[in-house]
């Protein structure tokens, strides 16, 4: 953090963390260059600002005139309940966990590299979808010099591993040490993980990312014993990531990769009606633990913040129509009726 910044600052730079839409993160870059205290102390930090600002107001813009800048988009806009991220080295099957969760036909191929650019899909769970988002393999014989623009959209990371490989711990090390430099962490803390502290974002470096990651050991199908390899590896590895172990070719494992993801990112449904109907279960508003009715508000329409009056509640526990004010926390299954 650069000396003597101004609340102003601070606060900007928080919005910038928390943001998760392009067009979003580039209104607060924005707002952080024209707050920031403009001395040698700051000269660093000014100019990777104004890098990102240019590289994220191209990626915006999209290919210029005479196709000068083509191909496929290197940010993803979040869609969905969280955007995923699918990180590994080559050949450990991405692509195939990713086609197999989400009917992307994502290419699949037995040679490693083959996926050059961010691919987006939907995984259904239950009435929501989450974004999983195949990245090139993360490798130092073919680095990817915007991987961490990539991933700045992210919620959270899933580690793909080769379990069947006998170099998996060094393969999935040297992940770890390109990632560094690239000042991308992976943590096993995730948001609403039972016992765990929560951490706080690092506050000297506003472009150092951290993901909450689950670790999938791959190709379970090729192992006699799937569960003690994996305990091998973690051990070996040293790494805490909660685990498990999967198959993309048989499908083995992955029926509760939906339940896991929704409980410990912490995200919760809510579902909204107007006066004299029925809820509209269709498609739920999706939010996260410790977010209020003002936050549904927000979501519905943002002049809503300005007129709320009140709004009634239905819930799980038996709440029904009681009325609540703008800072009533919601739950998973919660039926909200806003009143303006």
């Amino acid at each position: 953090m650069p000396t003597n910044v101004t609340p102003e600052y601070k606060a900007a730079e928080a919005a910038f963390r928390k943001a998760r839409d392009p067009r979003e993160r580039l209104d607060c870059l924005r707002e952080m260059l024209r707050l920031i205290p403009k001395h040698k102390g700051t000269d660093h930090l000014q100019g990777d600002i104004k890098r990102r600002i240019k590289e994220l107001s191209e990626e915006l813009e999209g290919p210029k005139k005479g196709g000068a800048r083509g191909g496929p988009a290197l940010v993803v806009r979040p869609e969905g309940a969280a955007q995923i991220a699918l990180l590994g080295g080559p050949n450990t099957g991405k692509s195939s966990l990713h086609a197999r969760l989400t009917g992307s036909g994502a290419q699949v191929a037995a040679y490693p590299f083959t996926t050059l650019h961010p691919g987006p899909g939907m995984m259904p769970f239950e009435d929501i979808h989450f974004q999983l988002v195949d990245l090139p393999a993360v490798s130092p014989e073919h680095q990817v010099p915007w991987l961490a623009s990539a991933l700045q959209t992210a919620d959270a990371c899933l580690l793909v591993v080769d379990s069947g490989d006998p170099a998996c711990v060094e393969r999935v090390e040297a992940v770890h040490a390109l990632l560094r430099m690239r000042r991308v962490t992976l943590t096993e803390h995730w948001p609403a993980s039972a016992g765990q502290a929560a951490v706080a974002e690092p506050v000297d470096d506003p472009f150092a990312l951290r993901f909450p990651t689950l670790l999938l050991a791959n190709k379970s199908d090729s192992l006699v014993d799937p569960e003690g390899e994996l305990r091998a590896f973690l051990e070996l590895s040293g790494l805490r990531y909660p685990a498990l172990t999967i198959s993309a070719s048989t499908g083995a494992g992955l029926g509760t990769l939906g339940s896991w993801l929704f409980e410990h990112l912490g995200v919760m449904r809510v579902y909204t009606k107007t006066p004299g109907r029925p809820p509209e279960r269709e498609r739920p508003f999706v939010l996260r633990h410790g977010q209020t009715i003002e936050d549904v508000a927000r979501l519905v329409h943002k002049d809503l913040l300005h007129s709320f009056k009140f709004a009634r509640l239905w819930n799980k526990a038996g709440a029904g129509g009681v009325h609540v004010g703008r800072e009533h926390p919601v739950h998973d299954g919660d039926v909200v009726e806003l009143h303006a």
